[in-house]
C-alpha cells in the first residue's frame, strides 16, 4: 500500500485500486465508492472491510475500540468515536461522504445485556437511532445492519426461516429486534433502506491469516476449543449432555466469518441498485453439535482437548438451525468455507499464528 499526503490531496493506492481524495472546503473527501463501517476494527466487521476492499470499495472503519482492534483496520482509513457522539460521526461523514453504512459496533455478550441491560438498550438501540440520524442529515439512505438469530429465542420450528417467530429471551436478542424496528420505520418515514442481516454462529477466520477472531473476554465457542487445545485453558465445558440431540450436547448452524463478509458486500450491492429493505438469515443450513465440534479441532490441531460437562445454561435451545434459502435466491449468496471442518482449519491457523 502506498499513501501520500499533501495540503490539497490525498492519494491512497493498492495494487489494481487508485482512490484520489480532493480536499476542498472544510476538509470534504470525495469518492463515490466510500462505505463507513461502524464496528471495522472488530471480528466480522474487519473481515468485511477486506471483502469490501477486494471488491472496490474504500471501507472507511469508525470504531470506539472497546472490543475491537485498531490493529485489525488494514483496507482502509480509520476514525476513532462512538457511535453515540453525534458531532463526531456527522464529522466522520462530511470528511468521507459515504455512500452507504454497514452497521456493525454493538455490545454483544448476552449474559452481560441480562444483568445490565440498560448498557444494551443504551449502545445498541441509541447508539443506531443516532447514526441513523446522522445519516438522514447527510441524505445517506442505505444501511446494511448486523443482526443476529437471537431475535428469533427459542424456536417453535426449525429450520429457521424469515418468517420464524421473533421472540428474544434477553436484552441483547431484544436489542437486536429493536433496531430491526427502528430500521423499518425509517424506511416508512423517511425513505432509508435497510437489510438486516440474521447471522447464526459466526466462526472462523480469514484463510490468508490478516485477520481473525480475538475477543476479550471469549465466550465463542471454537475459539474456547482453540484455546484448550493450545494449552491456554486446563479444559472446555460443555454446557449439557442431556439435551434431545444424538450426542446430547446442543446443535449449532456455524457460519464461517468470510462468507458473512460476503453477504454483506452482497447485500450493499442489493440497495445500490435500488432494492427494496429486506431481511435474510444467514447459515450453513447444517447443524453441528458442540461434541461434534471439540472432536473435530482435536483432529485438525492432532491433540486431544480436555473437556468436561457442566449444566445447562438457561435459555439455550437445544437446536438452533438456519433455512437460508431466501439468501441464496435474492443475493445470489452462496457459502463457500461454512463447513465445519473449514471453519476450525482456519480458526486454528489463526490462533497458531
Amino acid at each position: 500500500m502506498f499513501r501520500c499526503q499533501a495540503p490539497q490531496w490525498t492519494l491512497w493506492n493498492e495494487p489494481g485500486q487508485l482512490f484520489i481524495f480532493v480536499r476542498a472546503e472544510g476538509d470534504k473527501i470525495m469518492s463515490n465508492k466510500v462505505v463507513l463501517i461502524s464496528g471495522g476494527a472488530g471480528y466480522i466487521g474487519s473481515h468485511t472491510c477486506k471483502v469490501l476492499k477486494n471488491n472496490g470499495y474504500l471501507p472507511v472503519t469508525y470504531d470506539n475500540l472497546i472490543y475491537g482492534h485498531k490493529e485489525a483496520v488494514k483496507w482502509g482509513p480509520f476514525e476513532e468515536g462512538d457511535i453515540l457522539d453525534f458531532d463526531r460521526l456527522k464529522g466522520v461523514f462530511d470528511r468521507y461522504n459515504p455512500i452507504a453504512v454497514i452497521h456493525f459496533a454493538a455490545f454483544g455478550y448476552v449474559g452481560e445485556s441480562v444483568v445490565d441491560p440498560g448498557k444494551y438498550y443504551t449502545n445498541n438501540v441509541t447508539g443506531t437511532v443516532n447514526l441513523l440520524e446522522v445519516m438522514r442529515s447527510v441524505d445517506c439512505k442505505n444501511i446494511v445492519f448486523s443482526s443476529t438469530c437471537a431475535t428469533f429465542g427459542v424456536p417453535e420450528t426449525l429450520p429457521l426461516t424469515e418468517a420464524s417467530a421473533q421472540q428474544p429471551i434477553n436484552p441483547y436478542g431484544w436489542s437486536k429486534l429493536m433496531i430491526e424496528q427502528v430500521l423499518a420505520d425509517y424506511d416508512r418515514a423517511y425513505g432509508l433502506k435497510h437489510v438486516a442481516l440474521r447471522y447464526f454462529n459466526a466462526a472462523g477466520a480469514d484463510p490468508a491469516g490478516e485477520t481473525g477472531e480475538d475477543h476479550f473476554p471469549e465466550t465463542h465457542l471454537i475459539p474456547l476449543v482453540l484455546e484448550a487445545a493450545l494449552g491456554k485453558r486446563k479444559q472446555i465445558v460443555i454446557y449439557g449432555d442431556d439435551y434431545p440431540t444424538p450426542d446430547g450436547t446442543a446443535i449449532r448452524d456455524y457460519v464461517h466469518v468470510m462468507d458473512l463478509a460476503d453477504a454483506h458486500v452482497r447485500a450493499l450491492a442489493m440497495l445500490e441498485a435500488g432494492g427494496a429493505s429486506d431481511q435474510f438469515n444467514l447459515g450453513s443450513e447444517t447443524g453441528t453439535s458442540v461434541r461434534e465440534i471439540v472432536d473435530i479441532a482435536a483432529a485438525v490441531c492432532g491433540r486431544e482437548i480436555p473437556s468436561v460437562y457442566g449444566d445447562r445454561r438457561d435459555g439455550d435451545p437445544p437446536v438452533l438451525v438456519a433455512d437460508a434459502a431466501k439468501a441464496r435466491e435474492l443475493l445470489q449468496w452462496e457459502p463457500r468455507f461454512s463447513d465445519a471442518r473449514t471453519i476450525i482449519q482456519t480458526a486454528y491457523d489463526w490462533h497458531t499464528r
